[in-house]
């Protein structure tokens, strides 16, 4: 999926939509990316001189990715974060860094889903954790 595609998915639009794109594997995970240009919001101030994208916005970034699973499921629904669980921040992510996110459905109850997530930068982890999920119906 590109990010028009994900458009269709997703309901996140520019400056909040995070993934450029996904594609869903044949192990039933999701793998999608993220190139920081260095002119986003969330790089304003943090920090002058030293822009480090920040840790909730990599945990958006990878619940983004993770939609990419739900595709069928999500049609008129909103994901909403239920929790954020063993999130480790291993390495920095900056200007000029394609993150590449690794997804996977760990477990489900009808519209709630865990996940785990890993993201790398040139093939090495920065962040990793797993996230939960609801889907709630659109009104």
């Amino acid at each position: 999926m590109n990010r028009e595609e994900i458009k269709n998915l997703l309901p996140h639009r520019e400056p909040m939509l995070l993934v450029d794109d996904a594609v869903v594997q044949e192990d039933n995970s999701a793998v999608g990316h993220y190139t920081v240009r260095g002119d986003e919001w969330f790089l304003q101030g943090h920090f002058p001189g030293n822009p480090v994208v920040p840790g909730v916005v990599l945990c958006e970034m990878m619940g983004q990715t993770c939609c990419v699973l739900l595709a069928d499921q999500i049609v008129g629904k909103t994901p909403y974060f239920t929790g954020i669980d063993k999130v480790k921040f291993r390495s920095t992510v900056r200007p000029g860094d394609t993150l590449e996110m690794h997804c996977r459905i760990l477990r489900s109850l009808r519209s709630f889903f865990v996940t785990e997530c890993k993201a790398f930068v040139n093939g090495k982890l920065c962040v990793s954790g797993d996230l939960s999920f609801a889907l709630v119906e659109e009104e």
